[in-house]
């Protein structure tokens, strides 16, 4: 009996011993190999596709420096360790992703070392902490001569780090500036003084370009396209086209051929243009300009715009100064929050608001061949209304107010291989003096029209251009004294529009890179709840004011009755009974509001509980039951034995 004991504690004793060595092993060589299964809903731990695109055309190889103070140890520095690990895990993804052709190097930058030195020659910026020390966490791509910096990684922006990375490594591969076209009928470009017409007292004061071009101007060649233009420059890579009112079918054309090249386009459209106002007859004071499309490509591609409606929206409506500085319920002047904003594109994922004023909406489905990504959309507490009386008072459309139950789409991308919209060739130029020699010249051009872009291409369409004038995009700040200042933005208009000038400008598979997964997972029921019985308390509040209401019309009433003279201070016994039952009605609905709040709060603790246990408890459970079940099924078929 004693031998059988020490036989089988000794090989339980080998038994683990083994196993121990078997694990050890395994580690060790599976350690070098980082692969692992995503298992999350939202693909969190993935490489886009768009990423992998790019990684699998590295010819040659790029190499990835990752500055990060490992050694500090301060408190202040925790969340960024943790999220230092997480660039790590991706920086390793990218690695064995391009298959040889990603080198990682990491550096500790510490005070006064050679690693600090090099990170500042690589653009790499410390930021400060409170304890006085600088903290570094940032990279440097290059690739023979080009280099492109990441001075900080913002854990603000772990949303968009794959595509900033993926964007870095586009840069440096191909390290020319882009070249974009603007086209537009309007002053975006600005124009100098005229002395003469100022003399005569019709204006000619110079203006400065917008806003929106001087940053384009920052990272890209921008070159102004003539809105009468037969083509767009060869070297031209994106086009943005704002508020092409009155286009030629000569123009579009032009944009079309663009397109079937592999050219990119981004269009500002608008429903009812208030900037363009500006260029009407001065007899007609500030009616807002008429609307524009580009009404062949898009029937082409089997996008409708109506250019003489545009959106109200009760969810996103703001208030505005009007007749005698008292602010006014402005339906047509939509604030979009992010519930409107798509929250996986990288182009609208990190900006909060967008500012978008008698814009208009697109509908339809678009051809086989195209897929359609809506960037911005409505609520379902929308209308569509006419632009010219939406102009003159928003309280009628606030009375006359009947939601489609439709979110409809304000922006849209559009991807894939796009078919031209002139299959017979060129269109004839009408207001060409010698019409046989446009006859001529369009009879030629037919032979080399493109029936078909080469590959796939993109087209985002924006319905309102009004949404990048500085006015309702900049606010300016004064600076000391008065002298100089800044413009800050107020909203997300020009991120967005740089954003998708930065999108479609860089590499095509940078178009495909989603926004990664937020790893905040809220209590969805538990905020459902809560929102729930905001309502409900929001409705028993104004039951009540109601009530309030009615009562003091009626103490009014009483008062009136009474007539003038000293009795009309005195409380009669009909006023005083009315504001005993006020006070009694009130007492009751405060405290019905106390107990719906203790409920509330009761039943979010009670889920909120059982959450966390279930968390605790479940598998631990599941672990400790699927280990019982195993040692029943060994202790029977031992007493089998």
């Amino acid at each position: 009996m004693k031998k059988n004991s020490f036989e089988t504690i000794l090989y339980s004793t080998a038994g683990v011993v083994i196993l121990l060595v078997i694990i050890i092993a395994f580690n060790a060589l599976t350690g070098t190999v980082k692969q692992r299964i995503d298992l999350t809903q939202e693909k969190a731990y993935t490489l886009s596709a768009g990423t992998k695109a790019i990684l699998a055309k590295l010819d040659t190889p790029v190499k990835i420096r990752f500055y990060y103070s490992s050694s500090d140890a301060s408190g202040d520095t925790v969340m960024l360790r943790n999220y230092a690990q997480h660039v790590s895990d991706l920086l390793d993804e990218y690695k064995q992703a391009a298959h040889g052709k990603i080198i990682l190097e990491q550096y500790d930058p510490e005070p006064d070392s050679d690693a600090e030195d090099s990170a500042r020659l690589d653009g790499v910026e410390g930021q400060m902490l409170r304890s006085g020390e600088k903290f570094y966490m940032g990279l440097s791509v290059s690739m023979l001569d080009s280099k492109q910096a990441i001075p900080f990684l913002d854990p603000g922006r772990e949303r968009l780090l794959e595509y900033d990375l993926s964007r870095a490594i586009s840069r440096v591969v191909t390290p020319d500036k882009p070249v974009v076209g603007v086209m537009s009928p309007l002053p975006v470009f600005g124009h100098p003084s005229n002395p003469m017409l100022a003399r005569m007292g019709q204006g000619g004061q110079g203006q400065n370009p917008w806003v929106f071009i001087t940053e384009l101007k920052g990272d890209y060649n921008v070159k102004q396209i003539e809105m009468n233009a037969s083509k767009i420059d060869d070297d031209v890579k994106v086009l943005v086209v704002i508020h092409p009112k009155d286009i030629s079918d000569t123009a579009q054309y032009a944009i079309d051929q663009f397109i079937m090249r592999g050219g990119k386009l981004i269009a500002f459209l608008d429903a009812t243009s208030l900037v363009d106002s500006h260029n009407e007859n001065p007899m007609m004071g500030s009616m807002p300009g008429g609307g524009s499309s580009l009404d062949k490509l898009l029937k082409a591609w089997g996008i409708q715009f109506e250019n003489t409606k545009v959106v109200a929206d009760m969810n996103y409506k703001v208030k505005l100064m009007g007749r005698d500085n008292q602010p006014t319920e402005a339906p047509t002047f939509l604030d979009i929050t992010k519930d409107g904003l798509n929250k996986d594109d990288v182009a609208t994922s990190e900006i909060n608001d967008v500012f978008y004023p008698f814009g208009g909406v697109f509908t339809g489905t678009p051809v086989s061949g195209l897929k359609e990504t809506v960037l911005i959309k409505s609520s379902k507490d929308s209308q569509l209304v006419d632009g010219m009386m939406a102009s003159f008072s928003g309280d009628n459309i606030m009375k006359q107010f009947k939601p489609s139950g439709t979110e409809y789409a304000l922006a849209v991308r559009l991807s894939g291989k796009f078919k031209t919209a002139f299959p017979e060739g060129k269109p004839k130029d009408t207001s060409d003096k010698d019409a046989k020699d446009s006859a001529k010249d369009s009879s030629k051009s037919t032979g080399e029209t493109l029936k078909e872009s080469k590959g796939d291409t993109a087209v985002v369409l924006v319905g309102d251009a009004d949404m990048l004038y500085d006015e309702f995009a900049v606010r300016q700040q004064p600076g000391f004294l008065g002298i100089g200042g800044m413009l800050i933005p107020i909203n997300g208009d020009l991120e967005l529009a740089q954003n998708l000038v930065d999108q479609l400008g860089g590499d095509n598979n940078l178009i495909s890179i989603r926004s990664r997964a937020d790893m905040n997972r809220p209590f969805t029921r538990i905020k459902a709840m809560e929102a729930k019985a905001q309502e409900s308390e929001q409705s028993k509040i104004e039951a009540f004011q109601q009530s309030l209401q009615d009562t003091q019309q009626k103490l009014n009433e009483l008062q009136a009755k009474k007539g003038d003279g000293q009795q009309r201070f005195i409380l009669s016994p009909e006023q005083q009974a009315e504001l005993e039952k006020l006070k009694k009605k009130q007492a009751e609905v405060k405290a019905q509001l106390r107990q719906e709040q203790k409920r509330l709060t009761h039943d979010i603790y009670a889920l909120e509980n059982t959450l966390k246990w279930t968390n605790i408890i479940a598998m631990p459970a599941v672990v400790a039951l699927s280990g019982i079940g195993l040692a029943m099924v060994k202790r029977k078929r031992t007493s089998a034995k």
